[in-house]
């Protein structure tokens, strides 16, 4: 069973949508003291990192997510979800991040960008991927879908699955163990983001 942690922050519906049509069964779950309870968990995530940061710590989920991730059981984080994975964030001031990933979380510069663009990065993408599970079975293209104004830095590179260019490159997909992220939203992103999704489901 996977849970999908619901905090206020995110489009449960969707993604619990995006799992049904893979024919798998998912709880949204408000009650930290059940995550132990599922095999693998998502943490979704739509809106500011320091907002997101302090729902979890008035719902007591930070603890118990970072529990989590030390079982060894996979968590995937999605969007503002992988965000939260890292140690810390500049949006809207400083905020401490889960630090189950190290790295930050930083806007986009568009004094570095090589042509004129438009920030929030929004729309179709490419993400290019090293070789790992989740991303087994892709189109050879693997382009998805984007919403997003900060991007992470990854601090080991060895953890960095995907990267995309919007302006210069940045991290789109991060792996650390058993603990993942994507900035894509797999349950807006049609076929590429449902196999992402099953790849997630089959890993043990």
């Amino acid at each position: 069973m996977i849970g999908i942690v619901d905090y206020n922050m995110g489009n449960l519906a969707s993604v619990q949508n995006a799992f049904a049509k893979l024919k798998q069964d998912t709880v949204v779950e408000n009650d930290p003291s059940k995550f132990k309870n599922y095999d693998k968990l998502i943490l979704p995530g739509v809106g500011a990192f320091g907002d997101a940061m302090e729902h979890l710590r008035e719902r007591n989920m930070i603890e118990a997510l970072k529990e989590y991730a030390l079982s060894g059981k996979y968590m995937l984080g999605i969007c503002l979800g992988m965000q939260l994975l890292f140690d810390r964030s500049e949006e809207f001031g400083k905020h401490e991040g889960l630090k189950l990933i190290k790295g930050d979380v930083t806007a986009f510069n568009p004094s570095r960008f090589s042509e004129p663009l438009k920030v929030p990065h929004m729309g179709w993408n490419r993400m290019f991927t090293k070789e790992h599970t989740l991303f087994k079975n892709l189109d050879e293209e693997h382009y998805l879908y984007f919403v997003h104004t900060y991007h992470v830095n990854c601090t080991n590179k060895k953890d960095i699955i995907g990267q995309t260019g919007y302006g210069y490159e940045f991290t789109s997909a991060v792996a650390h163990e058993n603990i993942m992220g994507i900035q894509p939203h797999p349950e807006k992103s049609h076929k590429n983001g449902l196999k992402i999704l099953e790849n997630f489901i089959g890993l043990y």
